[in-house]
C-alpha cells in the first residue's frame, strides 16, 4: 500500500508538466479512484501555482471536476492559467494516463473580501459519536480497492444495496493514515469516497460511475478534530441511466465546509 502524505510527495516534476504513479491500492475497479483524481489535480496546481503566491493560493472558492475516462499506473498531470486577476486565479489540471485524457480539473481560487452580510441556510446535523457507530467499509465489494486507506461509521439513512425508496445517507469519514493535517488536498481526496446515495436503491451491487463533480467551498478554514467529517448524499433524481445527487460536508464541530453536487452514471 502506498500512504496518502507519500503519494502526493511523488507528485514531481517532468518536463513542463508533474507525474506520479498510483499503486493498484488506490483503484476503483480499473481506474484511479474519483476523489485521489480530485486530490492529484489539486495538488499539481499547488505545485505550478504555489510559487507565485508568496503566501500560497488564496483560498479555493469553487471546483469542476469532469471524470472523462479510466486511467490507472503512471500518470501526467498539466496544469494551466485560464485567467490570472487581481484577486483571483482561474486554473484548469489535466490527468492524463496511457489511454489518453482521464480527468479534467477547473479551480477558481480568491482572496476574501470584506462583505455587508452573512447569511447561512446550510443547518448542523446530530452530530453522533463516529466511535460508536458500525464501520461503514467492512463489507466493501472488493474493486474498490481504495477504501482501505479510509475509516467510515454509519451514521443514518439508506445503506447501499439495501432497496430504499430513500436514497441519501450520511458517513463520518477521515482517513486512516495517522497524522494526516486537515488540507484541501486530503479533503478531496476523502468527499468522494461514499457509494453514490443512489446504490441506496438497488437490491444488489452493480456499476455506478461518478461523470462530474461541482464543489463550492464554504469556508477558508479546512479544520476539523480527530481527522473525522460527516457528509450527507442524497439522490435528488434516478432516470434515464443517470443520477444527480446533493453533498454536503461538515466538520467535526458542525461547521459547513463544502457543498457539492454529482451527476452519476448509473447502470443495470
Amino acid at each position: 500500500m502506498t500512504a496518502f502524505t507519500a503519494l502526493m510527495a511523488g507528485v514531481v516534476r517532468s518536463g513542463d508538466g508533474w507525474t506520479v504513479s498510483v499503486s493498484d491500492d488506490w483503484l476503483q475497479g480499473r481506474t484511479v479512484y474519483g476523489g485521489l483524481a480530485s486530490a492529484l489535480c489539486m495538488q499539481a496546481a499547488l505545485n505550478e501555482f504555489g510559487e507565485s503566491y508568496p503566501a500560497g493560493l488564496p483560498p479555493l472558492r469553487s471546483a469542476q471536476i469532469a471524470f472523462v475516462g479510466p486511467t490507472a499506473g503512471q500518470l501526467q498531470l498539466k496544469a494551466s492559467v485560464l485567467r490570472k486577476g487581481k484577486s483571483t486565479l482561474f486554473a484548469t489540471v489535466d490527468l492524463v494516463g496511457e489511454a489518453g485524457l482521464a480527468t479534467r480539473a477547473m479551480f477558481c481560487f480568491g482572496v476574501a473580501r470584506e462583505s455587508a452580510f452573512k447569511h447561512v441556510a446550510i443547518g448542523t446535523p446530530e452530530l453522533k459519536d463516529p466511535e460508536s457507530l458500525p464501520n461503514f467499509f467492512r463489507n466493501a465489494p472488493a474493486a474498490l480497492s481504495f477504501v482501505q486507506h479510509f475509516d467510515g461509521r454509519f451514521v443514518s439513512g439508506s445503506p447501499p444495496f439495501s432497496g430504499s425508496d430513500d436514497p441519501q445517507m450520511s458517513l463520518w469519514l477521515r482517513h486512516r493514515e495517522p497524522g494526516i493535517a486537515p488540507s484541501l488536498v486530503a479533503l478531496l481526496a476523502l468527499a468522494d469516497a461514499p457509494p453514490p446515495a443512489a446504490s441506496a436503491r438497488s437490491t444488489a451491487p452493480s456499476p455506478i460511475s461518478t461523470m462530474t463533480w461541482a464543489i463550492d467551498m464554504l469556508t477558508d478554514d479546512i479544520v476539523t478534530d480527530d481527522g473525522w467529517w460527516l457528509i450527507h448524499n442524497a439522490a435528488e433524481q434516478i432516470a434515464g441511466g443517470y443520477s444527480s445527487q446533493a453533498m454536503t460536508l461538515w466538520n467535526r464541530s458542525g461547521q459547513p465546509i463544502m457543498a457539492s453536487r454529482q451527476n452519476i452514471a448509473v447502470f443495470g
